[in-house]
C-alpha cells in the first residue's frame, strides 16, 4: 500500500463517525461482532446491515445499504468476496465515501468500479488492526 493510502486511512479513521457493517451478526463469537464492538467502543456509530437480524450491538439492523436512512462514512464488508460486487453497487448508489473489506475479502473488479465512482477503497485489511496501529 502506498504511503498516501496509509495517510488516507489515518484521515478516514479520524474523520469517520458512522460505519455500516455489511454482514454484521448478533452472535458475539463471530469476528464481525468483535471487530464492530471494538469500533463502537472507540466512539464510532455502528449500523448493522444484515437481512437476517433485527438488531446488533444495540443498533437497529437494516436489510441492505439502500435501507439505511443515515449518512454512512465507511461501509465495512464482512461478506465473502463474491458478495462484494452487490455491496459496491449499493455503496455507489448511496454515495458512500469509503468501502473497507476485511482480511481475505478481495474483489479487484468491484473495487475498480468503486474507485471509478470516486469511492476510497481499502481492501483485505482489518479495520480494528488498522485503528489500533494508529493509536
Amino acid at each position: 500500500m502506498a504511503p498516501t493510502d496509509i495517510d488516507r486511512i489515518s484521515e478516514l479513521l479520524k474523520s469517520a463517525k458512522t460505519i455500516a457493517v455489511v454482514g454484521l451478526t448478533d452472535c458475539p463469537i463471530r469476528p464481525s461482532y468483535g471487530v464492530s464492538h471494538y469500533m463502537q467502543s472507540q466512539g464510532y456509530r455502528i449500523i448493522p446491515v444484515n437481512p437476517n437480524i433485527t438488531k446488533s450491538l444495540g443498533e437497529k439492523a437494516y436489510p441492505s445499504l439502500l435501507d439505511v436512512p443515515d449518512r454512512i462514512d465507511i461501509v465495512n464488508v464482512f461478506r465473502r468476496s463474491e458478495a462484494v460486487p452487490e455491496v459496491i453497487e449499493q455503496a455507489i448508489q448511496i454515495k458512500a465515501p469509503a468501502i473497507w473489506t476485511q482480511e481475505g475479502v478481495v474483489h479487484h473488479q468491484a473495487a475498480q468500479k468503486a474507485r471509478q465512482a470516486g469511492i476510497f477503497v481499502i481492501m483485505d485489511k482489518c479495520i480494528l488492526k488498522e485503528h489500533i496501529r494508529r493509536q
